[in-house]
């Protein structure tokens, strides 16, 4: 029930007053946008004044943003990484920041090879948590009744690392679930869990997963949303589930855990929970010892309203299985955020993928936007960038984001090209476009991930006849031949093997790709012949989960880990090269005429 007694927010009827006092700093942060960013640079500068990094371009103390913006560089990962590596090796003087880095947080390890390693503070923690209370507010304006059930997230941590000077080095999300704030959290009716804290917190994946998805399962009823962090997780859990039922439904009828999970403080838990119940057991089997697996989700969790995950950027690819699987359920991106910072939430969580914006919450840090032109020179010392202020991006156009936090990260290029959508208040919008890095390139011919993705979604309608789609992908760009090619690799989701796709059906999504590509690539193609054909190489189904099990043995996070979009680490290649059941090129040169040049 909407609360009386409070103001109504512009965003909509408040839940209770818990929310009500959310929405309104929303409206707040939101409002006076430019002058929170000018209060947290000259909170960020006058507390960092006397760190080595700020000294050395001769601020002298100055906290306004003309002099920040003339003596400070933009700078990279690598600009950094000097200093990066002193704190990780033991140095605990004031480098980057005044206040003790109280552990590094990695990068997932998959968006760019190596993996990252930022700084950070305690009281980040924070303002993390901060960002997550004003999601469920938000939420509650467009789905009434969340307090009447609870959420099945499959979460994870990871066992952490330490550096050579001690400190530990962990993804961000295992920062955050191992940390007070999560584990001595309030009760809130409107953010229950079915898995309870030992689950998550168990570093054996299988462990975490397996007794995650027991309570999910016990708690069916009860479950009123379903998510994961990325669109990958929670298709991850759909097929641990398709490989464990059998095992699942043994101990729902029995009452007894499966020996394979042996953490004592799971099995302590898990006895309060688990009880015989050979009707849910029955129904179980019922469900899932089919072959048809369409709308799984809704009929084990008939009540889940909605799906919590996020499809925005790459992710989006997984939106027809997520629909195979749910039977088209809402999805629901909230916010958006990173290793380096959280940076905001969707206003309008229930819009369509394809339509998410996020709105930056400005004492998150300070952000600077650097316009994205690909025709113009890249940024350089002669040639530097000019950067625009959060409340004077203008709609429409792209920009990367730079961001300048509490924990000593100055002028950092992030590497998200994001786009204005609009305002709320005087706080601007963002789609989140991609990645700046490129992905491919054989010739002079450079292929980014939204392009990759894009051709991968038109070359996917030849196969909706035969009820097929692409469940996941990756390239790879083949200079061994002459000219070098594109490869690659799809796992499909065959619903109908009586009317699978033939193999001319899949040269013909080889040709289709091509013609989605740009310009300079089908002159590569058709001109210059720098370029070969396109290849598609098949793989069998559970080849990417495969990968990711690869990926997740040297060290990446199962929260944050993404099926890369292009792979050239040899073993990863060979792996699925092994897995290939059928391989198909492009039948004919793509479409291209020389530009008319005025």
């Amino acid at each position: 029930m909407a609360v009386d007694s409070v103001t109504f927010s512009p965003l909509g009827p408040p839940a209770c007053e818990k929310d009500a006092k959310a929405l309104q700093f929303i409206e707040e942060m939101t409002r006076n946008a430019d002058a929170v960013q000018e209060r947290v640079l000259s909170e960020i500068l006058s507390r960092n004044s006397d760190t080595e990094y700020l000294q050395r371009f001769g601020l002298g103390g100055a906290t306004d943003r003309d002099s920040f913006k003339s003596k400070v560089p933009v700078v990279k990962y690598e600009d950094l990484q000097p200093e990066i590596q002193r704190i990780a090796n033991g140095d605990r003087s004031k480098i980057l920041c005044s206040h003790p880095i109280s552990e590094f947080l990695t990068s997932s390890g998959t968006s760019a090879g190596e993996r990252k390693l930022m700084p950070t503070i305690h009281e980040e923690l924070d303002r993390r948590t901060l960002l997550y209370s004003l999601l469920m507010p938000v939420m509650n304006l467009y789905v009434p009744g969340l307090d009447k059930g609870k959420g099945l997230y499959f979460l994870f941590v990871k066992a952490e690392a330490k550096t050579p000077g001690g400190l530990v080095a962990r993804p961000v999300l295992t920062s955050y679930y191992k940390s007070e704030h999560f584990k001595t959290r309030p009760y809130d009716p409107y953010n229950v869990y079915t898995s309870p804290n030992e689950a998550i917190l168990c570093a054996d994946s299988f462990q975490s997963m397996y007794s995650q998805m027991l309570c999910g399962l016990i708690m069916r009823h009860e479950v009123l949303r379903v998510g994961a962090v990325f669109a990958s997780g929670l298709l991850r859990a759909i097929r641990f589930l398709q490989l464990n039922w059998r095992e699942l439904a043994h101990d729902i009828s029995t009452g007894t855990l499966n020996p394979r999970i042996t953490d004592p403080s799971i099995k302590k838990c898990m006895s309060d929970i688990l009880k015989p119940d050979p009707d849910l057991a029955d129904f179980l089997t019922s469900e899932c010892s089919g072959e048809n697996w369409e709308g799984i989700i809704i009929r084990i969790w008939p009540n889940t309203k909605y799906l919590d995950v996020i499809v925005t950027g790459a992710m989006a690819q997984y939106i027809p299985t997520l629909d195979y699987y749910s039977n088209g359920l809402p999805k629901a991106c909230t916010m958006y955020a990173s290793s380096e910072c959280y940076f905001g939430l969707n206003l309008k969580p229930m819009s369509d993928p394809s339509e998410v914006s996020y709105t930056i919450i400005p004492n998150m840090a300070y952000f600077e936007f650097m316009p994205h032109d690909p025709s113009s020179p890249p940024p350089s010392r002669d040639n530097p960038p000019r950067l625009v202020e959060l409340a004077d991006v203008e709609v429409g156009k792209e920009y990367e984001l730079v961001i300048t936090t509490y924990a000593g990260l100055c002028r950092y290029r992030v590497g998200d090209i994001l786009q204005v959508t609009g305002f709320h208040n005087a706080a601007p919008q963002f789609r989140f476009v991609r990645r700046k890095n490129v992905l491919l390139s054989i010739d002079s011919d450079k292929t980014d991930e939204a392009e990759l993705q894009n051709a991968v979604q038109n070359a996917s309608v030849l196969l909706k006849e035969f009820n097929t789609s692409v469940v996941e992908y990756t390239s790879f760009a083949d200079t061994k031949t002459i000219p070098g090619h594109y490869v690659i690799y799809w796992e499909l989701l065959v619903k109908d093997s009586a009317n699978s796709p033939s193999h001319e059906v899949l040269d013909r999504c080889c040709l289709a790709m091509e013609e989605s590509l740009n310009s300079v690539y089908r002159q590569g193609r058709v001109a210059d012949n720098s370029i070969g054909p396109l290849e598609i190489r098949v793989v069998k189904n559970g080849t990417f989960e495969e990968l990711m099990d690869y990926a997740i043995s040297r060290g990446a996070s199962i929260n944050q880990y993404k099926a890369p979009r292009c792979v050239n680490f040899t073993p990863i290649v060979e792996l699925l090269d092994s897995r290939v059941v059928s391989v198909h090129f492009s039948p004919a040169p793509p479409q291209w005429a020389p530009e008319r040049r005025r």
